[in-house]
């Protein structure tokens, strides 16, 4: 190949690299890649592909850089379905999917167990992973930010089984969720007041609340100027500010990677000078770094946990800061959550499939050895003469302790009794 030809597949490469540095937020974004970098390709120092490479060269660089898009077969319209929050697959003929909470059959299915295996393997290794015998467990994350799971025999007893949990977007924001009646109109202007106050919060909720969906919505209120990092296993949020750097830990080996976890992404993050730090979930001894981080100076941090109760959320965060192995006492761990957590938003999915807030807490400090808490609102259910129920939330008739959180609320308004 000449000077002026190598020089087209280095600028080549280089626009394989500007392409796919996008973050892409639809599966037929994807689709475009191609023909999207075949005419930058076109135009590289004005010189057209037959003076420079070759449309088959172009086209050999585009198929060994680019990975093959999968073949979703049966799933396609699911995948593009907007309604759906999730696809379930318990083998060929059992295609579940979630539409706002409620689960239900699809009529479709697989030709065989087969085909189903063999989209299961065109998916993992799209996505870099390899799925065989001896790897039977892929989890992973799809180019539009969907989360897919996929386990194989011999683990799976059954057949193969694989999740999709559809990415949402970041379409969500605290005004739409109170139209829905995830939240009331007070309690989306009080979490856009802890978010512009800098309050630490922990959003808490069983699997399929819109604990991230909730997180999505609050962190759209972080200031412009502000540096943020975020933290995920799988990248979910979408954050409408340019001064953010967005961490994904490695799960697996991958070409002489090394595994990298959520607690060495805290801790490195705490060297990045964030203002914000901001962790999709915590499930282990990252619980301590993460409270070290908002008692640092990092206030306005947030992140989410699986638990029940606001109180039950505290009890999880004490047992995985005691995995981190450091012997602290348990008054030393019970002080340190105090003093970091200001709020706790307890997310929840009701037997009909309606997502809301529950509750939102304050933590407000520590009696002898128990974290002392209060509720600013909760979520009521009364039952109606025909047996159904209904839902609303409301104001328990307390200030946020708080000062900058209420200070703001008192400014705003929005608390008044008999609302």
């Amino acid at each position: 190949m000449n000077e002026l030809a190598q020089q087209s597949q280095n600028e080549l490469m280089d626009a394989i690299k500007d392409v796919t540095d996008h973050v892409y937020h639809t599966l037929s974004m994807f689709e475009q890649l191609a023909s999207r970098l075949e005419t930058r390709c076109l135009n590289l120092d004005g010189h057209q592909p037959s003076a420079t490479i070759s449309n088959e060269e172009i086209a050999h660089v585009i198929a060994t850089n680019i990975p093959k898009m999968p073949d979703y077969r049966a799933i396609a319209p699911l995948l593009q379905d907007p309604t759906i929050n999730d696809i379930l697959i318990n083998g060929a003929n059992q295609i579940f999917v979630e539409r706002q909470g409620v689960m239900e059959l699809t009529p479709l299915a697989f030709e065989s167990e087969e085909e189903l295996a063999q989209m299961a393997i065109e998916i993992a290794e799209y996505c870099g992973r390899r799925l065989d015998g001896e790897n039977s467990l892929v989890d992973a994350r799809l180019p539009d930010g969907s989360r897919v799971n996929i386990v194989i025999p011999p683990v799976a007893i059954d057949g193969v089984s694989l999740s999709i949990r559809k990415f949402s977007g970041g379409k969500h924001t605290l005004e739409s969720m109170a139209k829905t009646g995830g939240i009331s109109d007070e309690m989306a202007v009080f979490l856009r007041c802890c978010g512009n106050a800098r309050a630490n919060m922990v959003i808490s909720g069983g699997t399929g609340s819109g604990k991230t969906t909730l997180l999505n919505a609050i962190c759209k209120n972080i200031g412009e100027r502000e540096r943020v990092v975020t933290i995920e296993d799988s990248a979910e949020l979408q954050l409408p500010i340019k001064h953010v750097v967005r961490l994904e830990s490695i799960t697996h080996e991958q070409k002489g990677q090394r595994i990298v976890t959520i607690r060495d992404l805290v801790k490195n993050a705490l060297r990045m000078r964030p203002e914000r730090i901001i962790v999709g979930e915590v499930r282990g001894s990252e619980a301590f770094d993460m409270i070290q981080a908002m008692n640092t100076g990092h206030d306005g941090s947030l992140t989410t946990i699986h638990a029940n109760t606001p109180r039950d959320g505290l009890a999880r965060i004490e047992n995985m800061i005691g995995m981190a192995g450091l012997g602290l006492p348990t008054i030393a761990i019970r002080k340190q959550m105090a003093s970091a957590i200001h709020f706790i938003i307890q997310a929840e999915r009701s037997g009909s499939g309606h997502r809301h807030v529950s509750r939102i807490t304050e933590v407000i400090g520590i009696e002898g050895d128990v974290v002392t808490m209060q509720d600013i609102f909760v979520y009521k259910e009364e039952k109606k003469p025909d047996g159904s129920t209904h839902g609303s939330h409301a104001w328990t008739g307390t200030f946020p302790r708080h000062p900058q959180v209420c200070a703001m609320v008192r400014q705003a308004n929005i608390l008044k009794v008999g609302r």
